[in-house]
């Protein structure tokens, strides 16, 4: 759809046709005041969802196209330059597209169990190893099992003497708050003597 209202928009802009402005600019009223009032209602739902997600950047994608058919509407009826529809076309083709992709991003995200934008593996396996009492973090998996339900699970090893209960509870906070894992699942042991130091990166979408 964005690429056919691109290319009708660029061929307007070529031959621009008349355009009744003051008819545009009541309708795009019309839809900008019905959008907004379905984007107040579902700004209350939970967005966790891929599913309510997107249907809250579909209704404030639809809003923001209308914001700019009213200005598009109302150049016209000041200056006279039909341009400007074939302009806010654009607008809006530029739009769809750029939600289109979010949407798409997060759906592969999902699809192929990759880590969520919000914990990459990388900085979770630093923020891990870098924890007081914390010697070696390895088995590191970060994926997304649906949206708005990342998991970790990882083999978290402590110094010789230190209380696994308590650096796990510690942990799971950090992971909580600080990359919004809700779900994780830690192995905690004292260190060997034949352990290394490593940082397990997981996967990365």
């Amino acid at each position: 759809i964005a690429v056919w209202i691109g290319y009708e928009a660029a061929r307007r802009l070529v031959d621009p046709p008349e355009v009744e402005a003051g008819l545009v600019l009541v309708v795009a009223l019309a839809g900008i005041a019905m959008n907004g009032l379905v984007l107040l209602l579902l700004s209350r739902a939970e967005r966790r969802s891929l599913n309510v997600r997107g249907a809250y950047l579909h209704i404030a994608t639809d809003a923001a196209a209308f914001v700019g058919t009213a200005v598009a509407a109302a150049l016209i009826l000041a200056t006279g330059w039909d341009r400007f529809d074939p302009l806010a076309s654009l607008f809006v083709a530029a739009l769809a597209l750029a939600a289109g992709w979010s949407l798409l991003r997060e759906s592969g995200r999902i699809f192929l169990e990759g880590a969520p934008a919000s914990a990459p593996p990388s900085e979770v396996g630093e923020a891990l190893v870098a924890h007081p009492g914390v010697v070696e973090a390895h088995d590191l998996h970060v994926w997304t099992v649906t949206s708005g339900f990342p998991a970790l699970s990882a083999h978290v090893l402590v110094e010789p003497g230190g209380d696994c209960h308590r650096i796990r509870l510690e942990l799971e906070r950090m992971l909580r708050e600080r990359f919004a894992l809700d779900h994780t699942t830690l192995q905690v042991e004292h260190v060997g003597v034949e352990s290394g130091l490593s940082i397990a990166r997981g996967q990365n979408l």
